[in-house]
C-alpha cells in the first residue's frame, strides 16, 4: 500500500486566487513559501478544490499550515507538453488557529498510522 501525504508550514507568497473551472468546480490557487532552517526558501504551488469562500481572502505573508497530497500534472502549451508539480490541499489553516492546525495534522498522522 502507498500513501501520498504532505504537510507544509510556511507563508503565502502571493495572494490566493479563486478560479472557476469549465466543469463549474471552484478552486483556490496559492503559493506557499517554506524556509527550512539554514536552507534557501522554496515556493510551493498549492491548489485547493472546494475551498471555502474565505480561502480567497488569505493575506500575503500570512503563516499557514497545508495538509494534502503531491500531484504532477501534464498539459499542452504553445511550447509543447509541460508539467507542474503541486500540492492538492485537503486543508489550509492559518497557523495562528492552533486547535484547527492540531486537528488537520492529527488526521494526517492517523492516515499515515493506517499504513502500519
Amino acid at each position: 500500500m502507498s500513501m501520498n501525504v504532505v504537510a507544509l508550514a510556511g507563508r503565502l507568497s502571493r495572494p490566493a486566487v479563486e478560479k472557476v473551472l469549465e466543469s463549474g468546480d471552484r478552486l483556490v490557487a496559492m503559493e506557499v513559501t517554506v524556509r527550512p532552517e539554514g536552507e534557501k526558501a522554496e515556493s510551493v504551488p498549492v491548489v485547493w478544490f472546494g475551498a471555502p469562500a474565505s480561502a480567497a481572502s488569505l493575506d500575503v505573508e500570512q503563516p499557514v499550515v497545508v495538509v494534502g497530497r503531491v500531484r504532477r500534472r501534464f498539459f499542452r502549451s504553445p511550447a509543447g507538453t509541460q508539467s507542474r508539480t503541486e500540492v492538492v490541499a485537503d486543508a489550509v489553516v492559518p497557523a495562528n488557529q492552533r486547535k484547527r492546525v492540531e486537528a488537520v495534522l492529527r488526521r494526517a498522522q492517523e492516515a499515515l498510522s493506517d499504513l502500519r
